[in-house]
């Protein structure tokens, strides 16, 4: 009888233990952040652990071949102890109250191209309400123009790259942290980053996991260019890990980054629906000392054992209709340039705060969206412009400042620019989304004519050079 209950005990215990491994699976890997390593995992604060690429290519197709021998595996599992990594200072969960996790992902290329420090590749933003049962799931494009912690605007992704790179207290994640938190509102409790082959090897011993694929879509499976290119034709399927990975890090369909965050977020569902299936549990049971080796050596996260058995715990009772999805989409931002050339999004901020409350609904400590349309999100703004007569038109700056100002525009100056152009070009110094969509609907100015150079020093917040294509086609005239 008592070995009787002693295995009772057991197998309850194996449970309890494989439900709270694969849920870290779930609440972690949300963000795909490790799906887009191509190493091991990134020690807080430090350069990347000793592991080369075509090693760790190795080991994930032959796990076998790896010389991580992780820990014994033993019923014990060495006390269900995950890596605990210096945090930096983050709101602390009460255990009641919403949690919110982010979730990063380094940029692969970094890492190839020999570097010592990465950028984040992916932010995802997990959230969970206990007291409604409702979880959602937010993406943050790469490059969103953002205001970073003790530094210039840049791009979000930077934010990790400076946090190590300059040996900041709590690293890479604590400045990604911070200046998620300053950009969307909203505390942070936890970061978390998963090793990518673990990932791989898990969806493999799950047999694959359902995805049904909308259109045709050609991916990369080692993201090396080379002949490892496969065709997915749509519809319902079966992926393996390295598919279900190349399906999800695929940028090239025409949306890019929007289009990826929304397979990333198809895939966690998708691996969420495989767990808990319960035709699965005997076999997860089963594994549950070798994916534990593969979690514990593969995670890189301040969540300690007794928050993941909560939100394991909490997790559980989340129906699929409660899982709200949300993502920065092109309806958010505006297309624009940085000082020196690249492509970035800067980002609307009324838009983008009804995407983050729709995201986490319920809750009432949000800041007011500033009212009205864009004109008097304009006006409430009250931007300082300068403006440029770039133009053969002798007068359009002096008419083009008269017609701004009856519309509330706070025009501070008007100067001849000395040197023609064609085309309108604007410059936003100081980050005012509400001008510069107002201009730009205004004046049709296309989007690498928008550029942000950040310069706090400037006479002026926003400087326009009005071209030729202004002067032939305007409302004053």
């Amino acid at each position: 009888m008592k070995n009787k209950h002693r295995n009772i005990y057991h197998n309850r215990k194996l449970q309890n233990l494989i439900f709270v491994t694969t849920m870290i699976l779930v609440v972690i890997s949300a963000g795909l952040a490790a799906f887009f390593l191509v190493k091991s995992v990134t020690e807080f604060g430090t350069s990347p652990l000793g592991i080369s690429a075509p090693q760790f290519l190795e080991n994930l197709r032959n796990p076998g071949s790896s010389t991580d021998q992780g820990s014994s595996g033993s019923p014990e599992l060495d006390a269900l102890e995950l890596p605990q990594i210096g945090a930096p200072e983050l709101t602390p969960w009460d255990g009641a109250g919403r949690v919110t996790i982010l979730l990063l992902g380094l940029d692969a290329r970094d890492w190839a191209a020999g570097e010592e420090y990465s950028r984040s590749d992916t932010m995802i933003l997990l959230t969970l309400d206990p007291l409604t049962r409702k979880a959602g799931i937010l993406s943050i494009p790469r490059d969103t123009w953002a205001s970073i912690p003790g530094f210039k605007h840049g791009k979000i992704n930077t934010a990790y790259f400076l946090g190590d790179s300059n040996k900041l207290p709590g690293g890479g994640p604590g400045l990604a942290i911070k200046t998620v938190e300053q950009f969307l509102g909203v505390p942070i409790n936890y970061y978390a980053q998963i090793d990518f082959g673990a990932f791989v090897r898990f969806i493999d011993e799950l047999g694959g996991v359902k995805i049904d694929i909308p259109e045709k879509i050609t991916v990369d499976l080692l993201g090396d260019g080379s002949d490892t290119k496969k065709n997915l034709k749509p519809g319902v399927q079966v992926l393996p890990g390295e598919w279900t990975l190349a399906y999800a890090r695929n940028r090239s369909t025409g949306g890019g980054d929007f289009d990826r965050a929304q397979r990333q977020q198809q895939v966690i569902l998708a691996i969420r629906d495989r767990i808990l299936d319960l035709k699965m549990l005997p076999t997860l049971i089963a594994k549950a000392p070798q994916l534990y080796r593969d979690l514990s050596s593969g995670i890189n996260t301040n969540l300690s054992v007794e928050d993941v058995i909560k939100l394991a715990l909490l997790a559980q009772e989340v129906e699929d209709d409660d899982i709200i999805r949300g993502a920065i989409s092109e309806e958010e931002i505006i297309f624009g340039q940085s000082p020196d050339g690249l492509s970035i999004l800067i980002p609307l901020p009324d838009k983008i705060q009804l995407v983050r409350d729709r995201v986490f609904a319920g809750s009432s400590s949000f800041s007011p969206l500033t009212p009205g349309g864009i004109d008097q999100q304009m006006q409430a703004e009250s931007a300082s412009l300068s403006i440029y007569n770039a133009s053969q038109s002798s007068s359009l700056a002096a008419d083009t400042a008269e017609y701004l100002q009856t519309e509330g525009v706070n025009v501070i100056q008007v100067l001849e620019n000395g040197e023609y152009r064609s085309d309108t070009r604007l410059i936003d110094h100081t980050g005012n989304p509400y001008l510069t969509q107002y201009l730009v609907d205004l004046m049709g100015i296309p989007s690498q004519n928008i550029v942000i150079d950040f310069d706090p020093t400037s006479q002026s917040d926003v400087d326009i050079f009005l071209g030729n294509d202004w002067a032939s086609n305007n409302p004053i005239y």
